[in-house]
């Protein structure tokens, strides 16, 4: 009797991770919104720019957005994510998964075993620190995933981290000066001695569309993309980094 209960017991505990097996979302593209924080055109933009920078590569990146961890940490999901959905070639493993699951506040930058010597955990430490977090934590979730992606795939090109523009005081007198020099001075000019000179140019600043310009560059641009999106068969060992906010 004693035997048998032990069997049992054993029996039970050897079923328990069978009964605690992750659900995972159907891989319906470059970018799964299973959390709905994206809008629609992102999702196709994202996508679009994902299925070119794949053709030129070989490369596969994809982005997820989760409902729920189901209990498990954004570390274990990632990588069994990974092998479930066998992103990047089977052979190179070169493909590296976007997670955010913004129920549990966490993010992780998931790398495949044939992009870690360039998409280094330190590199993707950085990214998730110093540009997605950031991001998410004023609120724009959207654009820290638009921002994340692209500094993988710039990452990944050998490009390094995406410089992030600071204004400076330097800046900012030298930007007053030529306001001066370009607009004021010719038509103080003109006021008092009827001189009127006309500035060649004023030099601005223009915003550049988030998604469109920043990947367009370097293999982002427009063109046709993937139909019927499937794994390569790719595996992944954990490599990457994660973070909260």
């Amino acid at each position: 009797m004693r035997s048998l209960a032990l069997s049992v017991f054993l029996l039970l505990i050897c079923a328990a991770p069978l009964s605690a097996a992750l659900d995972f979302p159907a891989l319906t593209g470059r970018v799964v919104d299973q959390a709905h924080v994206l809008s629609p055109s992102t999702v196709s933009s994202l996508d679009q720019a994902l299925a070119n920078y794949e053709q030129g590569t070989s490369n596969q990146v994809v982005v997820v957005t989760l409902a729920s961890l189901q209990g498990t940490s954004i570390e274990d999901y990632g990588y069994q994510l990974g092998r479930h959905w066998g992103i990047g070639q089977k052979g190179t493993n070169n493909g590296v998964l976007l997670i955010v699951a913004p129920h549990e506040r966490k993010v992780r930058i998931e790398v495949g075993y044939g992009l870690e010597g360039v998409l280094t955990d330190a590199a993707s430490s950085e990214i998730v620190q110093g540009i997605i977090l950031p991001q998410f934590r004023a609120g724009h979730m959207e654009q820290g995933i638009i921002d994340g992606t692209q500094a993988i795939v710039s990452v990944l090109g050998g490009k390094g981290m995406p410089a992030h523009q600071q204004v400076s005081p330097q800046s900012l007198g030298l930007s007053a000066f030529l306001i001066f020099a370009l607009i004021v001075l010719p038509f103080w000019l003109f006021i008092h001695f009827g001189v009127m000179l006309l500035p060649v140019g004023v030099p601005t600043r223009l915003g550049s569309s988030r998604i469109g310009s920043s990947f367009s560059s370097g293999g982002w641009g427009s063109g046709g993309g993937f139909s019927g999106f499937s794994g390569g068969g790719g595996s992944f060992g954990g490599g990457g980094a994660s973070g909260g906010w």
